[in-house]
């Protein structure tokens, strides 16, 4: 890390976080509490991180309140209720660079997009690292990408009244094969064999689709993309019972997963634990003062990858920051029930009898 301090025109802010999944998020909500500002940035053009790219319409379980959820209503609990804190959300931006700024005991970061960011402290609650989508390995799909071939769903609507084909056989492609088949005008799902990846309930609602005639189910993979006019007609899907046939669409999508980059990690000096952060579990203060990593990113003696854990880490992650920016002093617990800075914070107001 090295010395910067030249005229500067990026954002500054308290606390950069980096990473807008559900502990990114409560993350901002913690910090906001203790009065302290915070930037999100993350890889992916919207927040959720893995919930919404993976399985935005699986239900959710083991969050602590909530008996049941699925993974978009959660992001979406999570952001209004950081939304007092008026987070500012830097999104489609991958951080490829972080300085220690050492005269103003600060950080430099600097994202892929040549935006720069200084801040006091860094939370790295990247989840498994910086993903990307694994991309359709086939000769003349890269002039389609975001015209005709999608990896992910933006809007619904870009999608209505379409001839839609879905490669993928995991939770995101049943999830949105499902969800996409209620605004579509037909659906077609391919995976290259039966075993499918996806949870039991979603494999059974399209397999009920499919004996409805809402949908189809097909074993095969692409061969090749049919297009006219440097538009996409047709595909060429091979079985495996070596068959070839022609499928016309209007729309491919492809969810074959996500690959993570954890490389930047590495360069960054972080000591990791088998491509996980290493933490201390007082503060969630990584290997180098100032950068802390909560969420799936860390690891410690004992550590869980469950989201609630995160939350956890989170709060802790926030009450350690406070102490720091105070000069070590003592942090006082703030009630949300009962004290009045939180409330003010918080704005609401409530009358206490």
């Amino acid at each position: 890390m090295s010395d910067t301090n030249k005229h500067f025109s990026g954002n500054e802010t308290d606390v950069v976080i980096i990473g807008a999944g559900p502990v990114g998020l409560f993350q901002v909500f913690e910090l906001g509490l203790q009065g302290i500002k915070a930037i999100v940035i993350d890889s992916l053009p919207h927040i959720g991180g893995q919930c919404r790219e993976l399985y935005p319409q699986k239900p959710i379980f083991d969050i602590p309140a909530l008996p049941q959820i699925n993974a978009l209503e959660l992001i979406d609990n999570l952001a209004q209720q950081a939304s007092p804190f008026n987070p500012e959300y830097l999104l489609d931006n991958r951080v490829i660079d972080i300085n220690r700024l050492e005269l103003e005991h600060k950080f430099l970061l600097t994202t892929d997009k040549g935006r720069h960011i200084r801040a006091k402290a860094v939370i790295i609650a990247a989840g498994g690292g910086s993903f990307e989508p694994v991309k359709l390995k086939i000769p003349g799909v890269e002039p389609l990408i975001d015209k005709q071939v999608f990896y992910r769903v933006s809007d619904l609507k870009q999608h209505q009244d379409k001839d839609l084909v879905i490669l993928g056989g995991g939770d995101s492609a049943f999830d949105w094969a499902l969800e996409l088949q209620k605004v579509a005008n037909s659906v077609t799902l391919i995976h290259r064999s039966a075993r499918y990846r996806a949870a039991e309930n979603s494999v059974q609602l399209v397999e009920n689709l499919c004996s409805k005639l809402k949908m189809q189910l097909l074993t095969g993979q692409v061969s090749e993309l049919i297009t006219e006019n440097n538009e996409l007609k047709q595909l060429r899907v091979t079985g495996k019972d070596g068959v070839t046939r022609r499928i016309e669409l209007d729309q491919l999508l492809v969810f074959f997963g996500l690959s993570p980059k954890l490389s930047l990690l590495k360069n960054w000096g972080l000591e990791l634990h088998q491509n996980q952060i290493k933490v201390s579990t007082d503060s969630f203060e990584t290997s180098l003062p100032g950068i802390y990593a909560v969420g799936d990113i860390n690891w410690y003696p004992g550590k869980q990858k469950l989201i609630l854990s995160g939350f956890h880490e989170a709060a802790l992650a926030a009450f350690a920051i406070k102490s720091s920016l105070s000069d070590g002093k003592r942090v006082p617990l703030l009630y949300t029930t009962t004290s009045p800075i939180a409330h003010q914070r918080l704005g609401v107001n409530v009358e206490l009898y």
